[in-house]
Parts: C-alpha cells; sequence; structure tokens
C-alpha cells in the first residue's frame, strides 16, 4: 500500500482529503515532519483559504524547503485547490511571494454579467494532456467540484493539464509536469471522476 503524506500546515481540509486517499487505496499519513515527507512514496498538499495566510503558515511549520525537495526528488506530488495555487510566483490576492516552483501568476477571475464569483460548484473538464496518467480512466468531459475566486496562470502552456470554462473565461484547472500535478478542483468532492483521479495517483505513489 503506498504511503501518501498529506502535508499539514493548518490547513482546514486535511480530514477529506486523507478519507479520499484512503478511499482510493492508499495509506495518509498527516504530518509537517521534512522526514517523513522523505520517506512517503507521495506528497498530497491539500489547501483552503487566502493567499498570504497559507504562505505564511508553510513558512512558518518550515515546509518549503521540503516541498521544494519532495518535488525535485522525483516522487509524485498531488496539489488541490490552494495547493496548486501556492506553487506559483505570485497571486493577485495577496503580496507575499509563492513558493515559485511553477513559473506564472494566480489571476482573479473577470466580473461578467451572469457569472458568479467565486466560481462554486460543478464544471466540466476538457483534457489538454490526455496521456497523462493523472486521466486514467477518467473520462474526457469529467464534471469535478470547484471552489475558488483565483485561478492559475502558468508561463509555460505546455504544463496546463485540463481547462474549464466560466463564463467567456477559459481558464487552467489541471497542471502536470513529470511527477508534479496538481489540481484547482477537489478530487475527493467529486464522486467516482474524482476518485478515479486520487486512485491514479495513489497507484503511481505505489510503482514510483
Amino acid at each position: 500500500m503506498a504511503v501518501i503524506a498529506v502535508i499539514d500546515y493548518d490547513a482546514g481540509n486535511l480530514h477529506s482529503a486523507c478519507k479520499g486517499v484512503e478511499a482510493a487505496g492508499g495509506e495518509a499519513i498527516v504530518t509537517d515532519s521534512a522526514s517523513v515527507l522523505a520517506q512517503a512514496d507521495g506528497i498530497l498538499l491539500p489547501g483552503v483559504g487566502a493567499w498570504d495566510p497559507t504562505l505564511q503558515s508553510i513558512r512558518s511549520h518550515h515546509l518549503e524547503q521540503p516541498i521544494k525537495d519532495a518535488i525535485a526528488s522525483g516522487k509524485p506530488f498531488l496539489g488541490i485547490c490552494m495547493g496548486l495555487q501556492v506553487l506559483f510566483e505570485s497571486s493577485d490576492e495577496g503580496n507575499d511571494p509563492g513558493l515559485g516552483i511553477v513559473p506564472g501568476r494566480v489571476r482573479k477571475f473577470k466580473p461578467e454579467p451572469g457569472i458568479r464569483i467565486p466560481h462554486m460548484g460543478w464544471n466540466q473538464l476538457h483534457l489538454t494532456q490526455p496521456q497523462s496518467l493523472l486521466w486514467t480512466a477518467t473520462p474526457e468531459e469529467s464534471w469535478m467540484y470547484f471552489v475558488h475566486s483565483y485561478y492559475v496562470d502558468p508561463t509555460e502552456s505546455s504544463m496546463i493539464a485540463a481547462t474549464i470554462t466560466h463564463g467567456t473565461q477559459t481558464i487552467a484547472a489541471a497542471i502536470a509536469h513529470k511527477n508534479l500535478m496538481a489540481v484547482q478542483f477537489h478530487p475527493e468532492k467529486s464522486s467516482d471522476s474524482g476518485m478515479a483521479l486520487l486512485a491514479n495517483f495513489v497507484r503511481l505513489a505505489q510503482i514510483s
């Protein structure tokens, strides 16, 4: 059974992330220990909340370098929601620097007549990297559950693994590059399609 280290920096959704990992066949260990992260088969960075407090909490727990080391090691890494956004360099939401692992910026949705911000609810993916192991057994137009007011804008569009459209805006819903994967939606709240994604991640951790 793959051991998935769920990074604990006082984020609010650790329980649901752990339940999702366990339902997908993995063993979830909640930790803020660099040594545990180094020993785990895969790393999951969950997150809800605002940009500055999230990054300040990651840094106060001395987790910035262990996160970078885990990704550099080549082991499977999955960021969820804010766990995707903090991988970037900067954000419209705050002033603190991001982790800078992925070049690009987090941007706020532009107001449009008839659309709601935050973007909350189900939306349909368009897979731009359908060959990615992240999407094994995931239908091309799967529905996933989102709750966010900001979206990621990577400098390298080749990193975008899936998009969604909200109003007239088409934005990145997932990124993937080698062992680094991250999604804006909540797979643990996205029924069968979300569980399929988590099962893919756990499987990758098992064989890595």
